[in-house]
């Protein structure tokens, strides 16, 4: 992936709760890359609804 590509991204800070555009904070506290500052705000409601899906299937 180019560094524009990257940079144009959105990534969900799990320390913090907030969104970042590129990769701004260390990689062990992101989230992502999501392609909509939006897609990223919903990253925990996401991983919520994941992990309940696999919970069924399991």
């Amino acid at each position: 992936m180019s560094d524009e590509r990257i940079e144009s991204q959105w990534w969900f800070n799990d320390k913090t709760h907030t969104v970042e555009q590129g990769p701004q904070s260390p990689q062990r506290d992101r989230i992502g890359p999501f392609e909509t500052r939006e897609e990223a705000e919903h990253a925990l409601d996401r991983i919520k609804a994941n992990n309940e899906q696999w919970d069924e299937e399991s």
